[in-house]
């Protein structure tokens, strides 16, 4: 699965392993503000890795979590979704308007393939200093170069490289940051 070839979400040692990160999000969205440091202590049994001041707004939902590494000073706001059936890497200074998805997951494009069950992945990245705005969604093998900012609403199909600025649907570069 990580490798990016084919398997079977369904086999017993996946299933398993879903079943954690499945308990430890439902804990993590019945948590109240009063809890961040709660809702800290549980990202950091779900990801891979936590950097310093990491914040997700709940409700926010993934597949297994420790596919996830999310750099310092990282923020998601509310309705946050990651399939991470592959690598997922945040950077440093990182923000998510609300609703950002984040798709490792993908099927076969072939019928008999993609009807026998099986699907694959490729990892997203996300560098350092970028913004996200709300309902953007990053498909797989996606990605996003340092101080980027990658506009609402936009799908993400492609690398889009740093210090542009990015939106639509294909996402594509607008400009230049420091244009």
């Amino acid at each position: 699965m990580l490798a990016g070839e084919l398997y079977s979400a369904q086999a017993p040692e996946l299933r398993r392993d879903f079943m954690r990160p499945h308990k430890l999000t439902r804990m993590f969205n019945e948590t109240t503000e009063e809890d961040s440091g709660h809702r800290t202590e549980i990202l950091k049994q779900l990801f891979g890795y936590v950097g310093k001041e990491v914040y997700i707004e709940p409700p926010f939902r993934c597949d297994y979590g420790f596919n996830i590494s999310a750099g310092d000073h990282f923020y998601a706001n509310y309705d946050c979704i990651i399939l991470d059936v592959c690598r997922v890497n945040i950077g440093e200074n990182v923000l998510f308007g609300p609703r950002v998805c984040l798709y490792t997951a993908t099927h076969p494009i072939d019928p008999e393939i993609r009807r026998s069950g099986l699907e694959y992945g490729k990892p997203v990245t996300i560098g350092d200093n970028v913004w996200i705005g709300g309902n953007v969604v990053i498909n797989p093998g996606v990605t996003i170069g340092n101080d980027t900012v990658i506009g609402s609403g936009s799908v993400v199909t492609g690398d889009i490289p740093g210090g542009v600025i990015a939106a639509g649907n294909p996402c594509r570069i607008l400009k230049k940051v420091f244009e």
